[in-house]
């Protein structure tokens, strides 16, 4: 599993990660118009992020989940793949943890990139607590659906 998703676990876990590829908008033909976020947008996301965080640790799949969007596609990936990803670490570990911070927030058509720098912990029997992934800056998309924040990809 790569940086990439394991951003995604820890973001939505906050949110569930493997592999990345780059950017869609580095690929992009014609640059896509961003703008930081508005300060009523990240004090709205923020919250968000703690709440994942929390049912991550929880190890509550489904709680996780709840803040994957249906139509959520990114780097191949599905929220059915987010979700075999999740029970998988799940499985392995005893216990996690997420430590994700917000360092960036624009929006752009597609929804609002957030860029996490963040680590994931595991406990295993015997050995104790290990770092699972780390990553600075990684982006994720996020939008409105209905009332909720959710994580939406790159849509690749």
């Amino acid at each position: 599993m790569g940086a990439r998703h394991y951003a995604l676990v820890a973001l939505a876990a906050l949110v569930v990660a493997v592999g990345a590829p780059a950017s869609p908008r580095a690929q992009a033909a014609a640059p896509v118009p961003v703008v930081p976020a508005p300060p009523e947008v990240v004090a709205a996301v923020q919250p968000v992020l703690e709440l994942v965080r929390q049912r991550f640790e929880a190890r509550d799949a489904g709680g996780v989940l709840g803040y994957v969007s249906e139509q959520y596609r990114s780097g191949g990936l599905t929220k059915g793949s987010v979700r075999q990803q999740l029970l998988a670490l799940f499985s392995l570990y005893d216990a996690v943890r997420a430590r994700v911070t917000l360092d960036k927030a624009e929006v752009a058509e597609a929804g609002v990139w957030l860029y996490t720098t963040g680590e994931i912990s595991g406990h295993l029997p015997v050995i104790g607590w290990v770092t699972v992934m780390s990553w600075q800056r990684e982006p994720e998309v996020v939008r409105r659906e209905g009332t909720a924040w959710r994580l939406f990809g790159f849509q690749d």
